[in-house]
């Protein structure tokens, strides 16, 4: 239940601080005094967007914070996937700035608009004027049907399958798709692959291609310059290595006399072998190279083919290459699977599609099930209400294709006296039939809710004189089972409230602003009796007000 609220530059409002308690609240004033105001504010805590248009002080920000006791698991568990610490009290605080941008926290943790709004679904029922006429639709309606039928687990099984559903059947379309597209895909892809694989490629074998051919066509130059190097090092007249071996035997004679000598002659045997061993790879290489024409041509050709794949795919390497063969080949792997997909992807769908239908099936026997008592229960509350003769007709008709509601259109008909056909609820002229009929279905859907509170704006429009009077015992035996507010205009169920508070606008400086304050029992005697008379209210009024208190 809601028991402390507190909203502070909303509106008309510049502060007001409320202890709210359980059993019937009644809020009284005159209109336009802004008892309106703070549902207002309370559909802020709830998730409702706001600019800074709500702000009355556009130079200050505007909070609005309530604290609320709710026990349900439920709700705890949703606080708990939130992160949000769970205390016995649970605060949410609503603020928005002068430039329209709001925050939300919730035990002082910070929440989006949808998580406080889905929050918000656990907590209040706010009846309003619009919700009157929210009654003519066809989803508000079914709404109330699986609220009577209880149908809050089954219904929330059925909307989790029908979205599996919805996913297995997009699933089931993309791969449609991509099947029809890769039919055209098909042989262009092949033809790439194959000209791939024709080519067996090998990663870095454009530049060892590119090495060989300056091999190739450079190869007179290359083996004129080796003969040569090959001749200054080992020829048989002037090569080094034949000089090295003069002063080798020259320091030979002379090395057993001198240590240093013999080192310098180690080397130079060094320096002999590697020159010997350079001369032996110049002759090698030298052997090696060929003036190829036919070599050189192949090798031009594939180097070619090469570049014109290059070209062909944008790319530079040979890797690139490989990484498009392996990529196409994937592609035609896919396309190749795609059949065996579709049909794995279709068998699951019509699994689903009848876990579904069974479901829709179940949803459909609950609600035709609950129809019968939800009727009675109706019609009792309205003979109540001096509509004896009141029948609310339910049509529940099952529909070929499944929403996300089910497969079910319900319409609610009505008659209010005897005689009459039942009519669609947008046609019934009177607004004090529309009222009674309002809170009687309120009423009837408050004992399945899981809702601790529920907040009526003037759910009494258009009744009055005993009508009313019984409309306020209704809910006065609401308010046993939750906690009940009421905006009213009727000293008849204005008496009836356990608490009563009082809206009321005042001059403030230059400005008027609301405010609200608890009745002490005299002063909730002058507030009804003034509500029973149409200007200063007489003794009489006063006397009548005391004993609608008392009764």
């Amino acid at each position: 239940m809601l028991t402390k609220l507190h909203v502070q530059n909303y509106a008309l409002i510049d502060e007001v601080q409320l202890d709210l308690h359980s059993g019937l609240t009644i809020i009284t004033g005159e209109t336009g005094a802004g008892k309106s105001i703070l549902l207002g504010a309370l559909g802020l805590l709830l998730g409702e967007r706001a600019d800074s248009s709500a702000l009355r002080d556009k130079n200050k920000k505007c909070i609005v914070e309530g604290n609320f006791v709710v026990q349900h698991p439920s709700f705890r568990q949703a606080l708990a996937e939130l992160d949000v610490d769970v205390e016995e009290e649970t605060i949410i605080r609503r603020e928005i700035n002068a430039e329209g941008k709001s925050r939300a926290f919730v035990n002082d943790t910070p929440v989006n608009l949808t998580q406080l709004k889905n929050l918000g679904s656990w907590l209040i029922d706010i009846h309003s004027q619009h919700e009157t006429i929210a009654l003519n639709e066809a989803s508000y309606q079914l709404n109330m049907l699986d609220s009577v039928a209880d149908n809050h687990a089954l219904l929330s099984d059925y909307k989790q399958q029908f979205k599996i559903v919805k996913q297995l059947t997009a699933r089931l379309q993309e791969l449609q798709a991509l099947e029809l597209q890769g039919k055209k895909d098909f042989d262009y892809l092949q033809f790439q692959l194959d000209e791939f694989l024709k080519m067996q490629l090998v990663p870095g074998e454009e530049q060892t291609i590119e090495q060989e051919l300056e091999t190739l066509e450079n190869a007179e130059e290359i083996k004129l310059a080796l003969t040569r190097a090959y001749s200054g090092l080992d020829g048989e007249e002037s090569g080094v290595l034949q000089a090295l071996n003069a002063v080798k035997a020259t320091l030979s004679g002379v090395a057993k006399y001198n240590g240093s000598i013999q080192q310098l002659l180690d080397r130079l045997n060094s320096a002999f072998i590697e020159l010997k061993d350079i001369a032996n790879e110049l002759e090698s290489v030298n052997e090696e190279i060929h003036h190829d024409p036919t070599r050189t041509s192949l090798l031009r050709e594939r180097l070619d083919d090469m570049f014109r794949l290059f070209k062909k795919h944008g790319v530079n390497t040979t890797s690139d290459l490989l990484r498009i063969q392996s990529e196409t080949d994937a592609k035609l792997q896919q396309i190749g699977s795609l059949e065996e997909d579709i049909v794995k992807a279709s068998a699951a769908m019509e699994q689903a599609g009848k876990k579904l239908k069974q479901l829709a099936q179940q949803l459909h026997k609950a609600r035709a099930k609950a129809i019968p008592e939800f009727r009675e229960a109706i019609a009792a509350l309205l003979k109540d209400l001096g509509m004896p003769n009141a029948v609310l007709q339910i049509e529940l008709t099952e529909l070929e294709q499944l929403r996300e509601d089910g497969n079910d259109k319900v319409v609610f008909m009505f008659n209010a006296n005897k005689g009459e056909y039942p009519k669609a609820l947008s046609k019934i002229a009177s607004g004090g039939e529309l009222s009674r009929l309002m809170l009687s279905l309120k009423s009837v859907l408050a004992g399945h809710t899981l809702l601790p509170t529920i907040i009526f704006d003037e759910i009494d429009t258009g009744i009055s004189g005993d009508i009313a009077a019984k409309a306020g015992v209704i809910l006065e035996q609401l308010g046993t089972r939750m906690q009940v507010v009421v905006i009213t205009h009727l000293p008849q169920v204005a008496s009836k409230g356990q608490h009563h508070l009082f809206v009321y606008k005042e001059d403030d400086k230059d400005r008027t602003v609301s405010r609200i304050r608890r009745l002490n029992d005299k002063e909730r005697v002058e507030e009804i009796a003034k509500m029973l008379s149409a200007g200063t209210p007489g003794d009489a009024a006063r006397k009548n007000a005391r004993e609608l208190l008392k009764n």
